[in-house]
């Protein structure tokens, strides 16, 4: 049995793809996960798996979702060591006096190549940065999440992958959650 950590995209933003979390939990429950827990509303949720497979986790999450609420929801997961290679890896918080309220975390569906960086042509959404290690994307925004090009539909775009971003609070907070 493994342990997953499903991130959803887009569910619960702004009206859009509405699942409240218990039914998400019965759903997953149906279908055969085992020890499911969601954390907030965005559609975070660990389940309990006899597949160790991340993406195949995943597309049965994804295909139940639309079964059960007809929404076509973009899934990655991940493992407990991708969360802990987020804190190992991530040089924006090795910098002096980091704000981590700019910091964000976008997992991507697949291992990217070590020419992804310069495919994401950060010119064009300077001066924010970005840096690459593996299926992450570390994010440093100069203002703010909401104020900027570099979202994950320009990822997606740039590097024709699935994408979710998540910020470093609720990154930590779910590292925290796998901790236990």
């Amino acid at each position: 049995m493994k342990t997953h950590l499903a991130l959803l995209r887009g569910i619960n933003v702004s009206g859009h793809n509405m699942i409240k979390m218990d039914a998400l939990k019965t759903m997953l429950e149906d279908v055969g996960f085992q020890n499911v827990q969601t954390y907030i509303q965005s559609g975070n949720v660990f389940v309990d798996s006899e597949d160790e497979s991340p993406s195949a986790v995943g597309f049965k999450i994804k295909q139940e979702i639309f079964k059960r609420f007809g929404h076509e929801v973009p899934v990655v997961v991940i493992g407990k060591e991708d969360l802990e290679a987020c804190f190992k890896n991530n040089p924006y918080l090795k910098e002096n006096h980091a704000d981590t309220k700019k910091l964000y975390v976008a997992f991507i569906s697949k291992e990217l190549a070590s020419g992804a960086l310069n495919d994401l042509k950060m010119s064009q959404v300077k001066p924010d940065e970005a840096s690459i290690d593996a299926s992450r994307i570390y994010i440093k925004y100069d203002v703010g999440a909401g104020k900027t090009k570099f979202d994950q539909k320009y990822i997606e775009k740039k590097l024709n992958v699935t994408a979710t971003i998540r910020n470093w609070n609720t990154v930590s907070n779910l590292h925290a959650l796998f901790s236990k």
